[in-house]
């Protein structure tokens, strides 16, 4: 339970809050406030604050205008204290980490009287490596991970030099602080590829540049900080790696979710593998030429003399290996001679996820040779980091170590990604579970033909439900919208959310019947292809001469048609995505506005959440039709295929609930802030006609309804 102190303290900083920034207290919040706190303060836990109970997350839809971020800092923050456990806010978005970081938190510690300290955590990638910018300031003298792998694909030799030489000037006088993000200009990935590294290659406490790591200087600051700015990726990255190396232990941890609907999608995008034939041929053929090189450098330490041995056996057999994928998986995609001419890429999608048994042959025993080829390399790359340390003899000297230990650590990360995804078209998936989805991808790299081999889960819920909600001491789950036709059922097939948390949609404070939605007569089912297309051309041309609109596409076809079809004044008027970078387009679209001109915003789905354009700056929505993904994609294509396989409909399961999601998201554009006022269109009749249009539309705020010209209920 809350006990009273922790209840007054929260009352009392909210108080403050309220105070401070004249702020008016909304019910909304103070509903999420009260919420948060009993789930958190509930939690059970025994005397080393492992938690007991399983009723630690609460999940929040929360609309626009809750003022949701100062919500859950306001409530985990102090429970978080209470409970010796640091709090991470992840958002999906820079623009929302930025605000959290810059603008909620040091808000709250200004008037809020609660005392606590934040840092952002970022991974090692977006930091400099400190021991690369010398050795690249020494005069270019590369390691043989870069000589080898990387300086191939640099480019701009003098450019590089330039960059090296202003990074490492500002990093040492402190102008910088060796963070990717806060450099003023943007760094050419082939640049920063050769100025950084990951955990594997990374030698920690071992480098003769410790002392002076930004990345480490970061994680410093991290250790002391009370509340950790992250975002979903890193999180799930984390956790990927057992979690507790970049950020806290999970069952230290309250997470807080910000946009929280993107986390399932997040998820699958790191249990995807992939594995390219020629890429990998061309890495073992790389490594292959430098055996020479290797064992001069190595091969004094009888370990590594041992290990490097069996090198050139392990090649000659995978190479033949991977020839005979190459060709079969030409076969399967029906392109055996590779692609027709014209053709840029074709992708192969087994179905139901089940490989042909002649390649999942192939990938058991891809598997095995990669499995082996690990441990080689990852019992090397140990040797090669024991003889950073001055303590450990290992008959290897230090500089051969830090030299060669980068390209072992690469070869190892590539290994083990080849691994897992030979061990996944080598497995039979369990019985009554989804399955994985496999496919293949037939592409052009730099004019030679590529064969993409990929696996992937259908859903994350499972590895979430382990990994994430099953650690986290406590975890908070929000966002505008988390609910499909109303319920909270999508989003937990999909992120593997229990039953037994607690779900609550909070009031908005808007007054929608300010807005009209409307359907009108020159709605058409967009099954009429041309006749939608027409109609909605006739709709931009009758808009008034000064609207400020933003019209939603769901292709860029049918939004290139329409800009084609529209008459030159109208057209004039018109701010096509694409045509301009989206900052800019917003920004002349505010000009517009301010000068009493008419400005028409045509978008596609990306427009449909993240654009904020508050009072007069729009004020009619435009739908063009209804926000339906065809599930086309292998992953999703996999899913549908299993729920019909067992009886189930995948368009109302998964369609039509991602299709409400979408829907409230592109309406939401309209109401930011409790005076907006104006009008969404649908230009898509089947809302009126088909059986699914009823629940869509009652998944919506409570616009006043104009249906045909006619408003309802009057």
């Amino acid at each position: 339970m809350l006990d009273e102190a922790l209840k007054a303290e929260i009352q009392e900083a909210y108080r403050r809050v309220l105070e401070g920034l004249d702020l008016t207290p909304r019910y909304g919040q103070r509903l999420m406030i009260a919420e948060i706190a009993r789930t958190l303060a509930g939690i059970e836990a025994d005397d080393a604050g492992r938690r007991t109970s399983d009723e630690h997350v609460c999940v929040l839809e929360a609309g626009t205008g809750t003022g949701k971020t100062l919500a859950y800092l306001l409530a985990a923050l102090p429970v978080a204290k209470a409970r010796g456990k640091r709090l991470v806010i992840a958002t999906a978005t820079v623009a929302l980490q930025e605000q959290v970081l810059h603008q909620d938190l040091p808000s709250l510690k200004a008037h809020s009287g609660l005392a606590f300290d934040f840092a952002l955590a970022k991974g090692r990638g977006r930091y400099v490596c400190v021991a690369r910018l010398d050795q690249a300031m020494d005069g270019g003298e590369e390691n043989p991970t870069l000589s080898l792998f990387e300086q191939s694909l640099a480019s701009g030799g003098d450019d590089f030099q330039a960059l090296v030489k202003e990074l490492g000037e500002a990093y040492g006088n402190g102008r910088w602080e060796g963070d990717r993000d806060s450099w003023p200009e943007a760094i050419d990935d082939s640049h920063w590829r050769r100025l950084t590294v990951d955990h594997r290659q990374c030698t920690n406490r071992r480098c003769g540049h410790f002392a002076a790591c930004a990345f480490f200087r970061s994680r410093r600051h991290l250790d002391s900080a009370d509340v950790i700015v992250a975002n979903h990726d890193l999180v799930l990255a984390d956790l990927a790696l057992g979690g507790g190396v970049v950020l806290p232990d999970p069952a230290d941890c309250i997470h807080v979710f910000d946009e929280g609907h993107h986390l399932p999608d997040k998820a699958l995008q790191h249990f995807t593998h992939r594995f390219a034939i020629g890429g990998a041929l061309r890495w073992l053929r790389t490594l292959k030429s430098s055996l020479t090189e290797l064992n001069q450098a190595l091969a004094v330490q009888p370990t590594l003399a041992r290990l490097l041995a069996g090198l050139p056996e392990a090649i000659n057999v995978l190479e033949p290996r991977l020839g005979e994928a190459f060709a079969l998986g030409h076969q399967l995609a029906g392109r055996p001679q590779g692609l027709a001419e014209g053709e840029e890429s074709r992708h192969h999608r087994f179905a139901m996820g089940r490989a042909p048994d002649a390649l999942r042959e192939q990938g058991d025993g891809l598997r095995v040779i990669f499995a082996e080829l690990s441990r080689t390399l990852e019992s090397m790359g140990d040797i090669l980091r024991e003889s950073l340390d001055p303590d450990k003899h290992t008959g290897l000297p230090r500089e051969q170590a830090e030299a060669w230990l980068p390209l072992v650590a690469l070869l190892h990360g590539r290994a083990l990604e080849a691994h897992a995804l030979w061990q996944a078209f080598a497995e039979t998936d369990p019985e009554g579970e989804p399955p994985r989805a496999r496919w293949l991808t037939l592409e052009r790299f730099g004019g030679d033909p590529e064969l993409t081999f990929s696996a992937s889960p259908v859903s994350a819920a499972h590895t979430l439900a382990r990994n994430l909600w099953g650690r986290t001491h406590g975890a908070v789950v929000t966002s505008a919208t988390l609910t499909a036709l109303g319920r909270f059922e999508r989003l937990q097939e999909r992120a593997g959310l229990a039953n037994r948390y607690r779900y609550q949609r909070l009031p908005s404070p808007f007054d929608y019947s300010r807005a009209v939605l409307s359907v009108p007569r020159e709605a058409v089912d967009p099954a009429d292809r041309d006749g939608h297309e027409r109609a909605i051309v006739d709709f931009v041309e009758a808009l008034g001469e000064q609207e400020a609109v933003l019209m939603l596409f769901s292709s860029r076809a049918q939004l290139r048609g329409v800009e084609k079809a529209l008459s030159k004044a109208r057209l004039e008027r018109v701010l096509a995505q694409d045509r301009l970078p989206k900052r800019e387009l917003i920004t002349r679209h505010r000009a517009r506005v301010d000068a009493g001109e008419g400005s028409i915003i045509f978008g596609l789905a990306s427009f449909a959440e993240g654009i904020d354009l508050p009072g007069d700056y729009l004020t009619h929505v435009v739908i063009t039709r209804l926000p339906f993904s065809v599930p086309d994609d292998p992953v999703g294509a996999t899913l549908a295929e299993w729920i019909e396989s067992r009886g189930g409909n995948p368009f109302m399961r998964i369609s039509v609930p991602d299709a409400s999601i979408k829907l409230v998201q592109a309406c939401g554009r309209l109401i930011r802030k409790e005076d907006d006022q104006g009008r969404i269109t649908l230009l898509d009749r089947r809302v009126l006609t088909r059986r699914y249009g009823r629940a869509l539309l009652d998944a919506l705020p409570p616009f006043v309804r104009e249906i045909d010209g006619v408003v309802q209920g009057e």
